[in-house]
């Protein structure tokens, strides 16, 4: 991932004083850095469409399906950990670029990892310890022209405003579950999610497989009624009670009643 093979034009230190256009108002970036905004960098990949990223590292299957659209990003490995900051969303403005940055600011939901590449001594944006957004081709130019390829940038974590509730869909087979979990609102990334099936007393937990992926093996699910808790990485609990009927079968979606702030 990544756009590479071209000319880097008016990139400069991350330390020089530039303004970037936060909030409507113009601001000197080092005042903002340390006040809930952090450095990294910013390139682009896929078509101009943006489509492209489907079944990520992430695992949402179609992000425009899905509700995330062409506002997605992969995250660098310093970013990512190792997927549980899949579904996090950030605020991005380009700065110190005066030649190639937009005024602007975009808004992105991480949908995807960009992999280090160690064979490579430069372009090396993905590689720990850099933060770094490989973006949609779309959210890219809006924040900076193409012929830039890669920019400085300042981010924040934002809340993921989402409509509906909070969406599983149910995968696996008669010898384990695959719940994939999607379209989380409040600060949108998962740290734990337990599930309880009719019959049963108590909340079972599911551990990460990969991205939002979470596995339960060795109970069969199949042919009960489930619930779900969801808890996200600011201690937020949203309980869906009874989301999934007995009858469900694998491939189905189901949404509960609420939502995270």
């Amino acid at each position: 991932m990544g756009f590479h093979g071209v000319v880097l034009i008016g990139l400069v230190g991350f330390c020089a004083v530039a303004l970037g256009v936060v909030n409507g108002n113009s601001r000197d970036e080092a005042s903002l850095v340390g006040h809930g905004w952090g450095l990294a960098r910013a390139t682009f990949y896929g078509p101009p469409d943006g489509r492209d990223g489907m079944g990520g590292a992430c695992g949402y299957t179609n992000v425009f399906e899905q509700g995330y659209g062409r506002a997605t990003t992969a995250l660098s490995t310093a970013l990512f950990n190792q997927g549980a900051a899949c579904g996090t969303c950030y605020e991005i403005v380009c700065v110190n670029a005066p030649q190639s940055r937009k005024s602007g600011k975009i808004r992105v939901t991480a949908t995807n990892f960009c992999p280090p590449d160690y064979s490579k001594t430069t372009d090396i944006w993905c590689n720990p310890p850099q933060k770094h957004f490989d973006l949609a081709m779309p959210m890219f130019l809006k924040i900076a022209e193409y012929k830039a390829g890669v920019v400085p940038v300042i981010y924040r974590r934002v809340k993921c405003g989402k409509t509906g509730g909070v969406k599983f869909v149910m995968g696996g087979n008669k010898y384990w579950t695959l719940v994939l979990v999607y379209n989380v609102g409040g600060v949108g990334d998962i740290k734990s999610v337990r599930v309880r099936s009719s019959g049963s007393s108590g909340w079972t937990q599911m551990n990460r497989n990969w991205g939002q992926n979470w596995l339960l093996t060795g109970q069969i699910l199949l042919g009960k009624a489930l619930s779900f808790e969801v808890t996200s990485s600011d201690g937020s609990v949203v309980r869906a009670i009874n989301v999934v009927p007995s009858n469900w079968n694998f491939g189905m979606t189901f949404w509960s009643k609420r939502n995270f702030n």
